[in-house]
């Protein structure tokens, strides 16, 4: 129990004192997020928050790596995503071309899919899918999405830092692993700070490496534990349902891909009145509803199929119920 509290409690106060002297610094040096046009927040904000994330989250699994409290090749896996925050950081410093940025990832994601194994067979209602020349670059590409997706996510106060704490809360439970308590407390005593309405933001930093995170220990559970990845793709959908759908929609506007916007689901609520905390409240009971789905497909294997759908299903419906508030218009954004 001792070691419990430990583990999730020093993360959570490092992270919490290091965001608020990292805030001190970015508003002595003027490094903030300017809002514009496509902006959900109304005034200068500092950002770079998620540097103290980041601090808690390796000195943590460090530790745990130590005591022998973490496999080695998850923990090398992991350290992958040090050369990620590098770029990422820079980038929230002096902007790095999207090419650099996504071979980055792209090494980022090969080199922690090779420390993990790669990923094991998918098997649904007695199918099972294991080639590796399907698996595999699926798997890369995934990993890449979904560091971009969180970084697209990440767009109003406190959003993608209770995602993440929900998601590695979910995980705990599952997998009874001590790591998801390093990113609980890292997280948390970011949000803190990050709760509405938000005093720093975490920056491109905090956001990529997130994903990557959460997205390799997805692939570790789906290969050593019961936590299979059909669970964890439910687990995350509320975000990427909403990224995949939403650059589907402006793909098909013929919009270019490229520029900033404010057409996610999250960021239109906004649009229609609701303020950051009613719509992080609102997305973290879909969460709830969600995680149900999760626990009974786990419980009854033949319920994985329907539940899925049905997961699909309202997460659409909630779309559309927006789309109703703030049309999802081609305006060549």
């Amino acid at each position: 129990m001792i070691n419990i509290v430990l583990i999730s409690s020093i993360p959570f106060f490092l992270s919490l004192t290091l965001t608020y002297i990292i805030k001190r610094i970015a508003l002595k040096h003027q490094i903030v997020d300017v809002p514009n046009e496509r902006s959900s927040h109304d005034a200068p904000t500092p950002t770079g928050g998620g540097l103290a994330i980041l601090i808690s989250w390796f000195l943590g699994i460090t530790f745990l790596f130590f005591f022998n409290w973490i496999e080695k090749n998850l923990y090398f896996a992991l350290l992958c995503g040090i050369l990620l925050a590098v770029v990422s950081l820079i980038d929230d410093i002096i902007s790095v071309p999207p090419v650099i940025r996504l071979a980055i990832q792209f090494i980022t994601a090969i080199l922690s899919f090779y420390f993990i194994n790669g990923v094991s067979s998918l098997k649904i209602l007695g199918f099972e899918i294991s080639s590796v020349f399907v698996l595999y670059p699926v798997t890369i590409v995934g990993i890449v999405w979904f560091i971009n997706l969180f970084n697209f996510l990440d767009g109003i106060d406190g959003f993608a830092s209770l995602e993440a704490v929900t998601i590695a809360a979910v995980m705990l439970i599952f997998s009874s692993n001590f790591i998801n308590l390093v990113l609980i407390g890292s997280v948390a005593g970011f949000l803190y700070w990050n709760w509405p309405k938000a005093k720093i933001f975490m920056g491109d930093i905090g956001s990529t490496q997130l994903g990557f995170i959460l997205v390799i220990l997805g692939i570790y559970f789906h290969n050593q534990t019961q936590f299979d990845i059909i669970h964890w793709i439910m687990l995350t959908s509320l975000f990427w349902f909403d990224a995949t759908l939403t650059l589907f929609r402006r793909w098909k506007n013929k919009e270019k891909l490229s520029v900033a916007h404010r057409k996610h689901v999250y960021q239109r609520a906004v649009q229609s009145g609701l303020s950051h905390k009613s719509t992080i409240l609102i997305s973290f009971a879909i969460n709830l509803g969600i995680i149900g789905l999760v626990v009974v497909s786990e419980r009854f294997d033949y319920l994985i199929i329907p539940s899925f759908v049905i997961n699909i299903i309202i997460l659409y419906g909630i779309t559309r119920m927006v789309d109703k508030k703030v049309p999802f218009i081609n305006n060549g954004r």
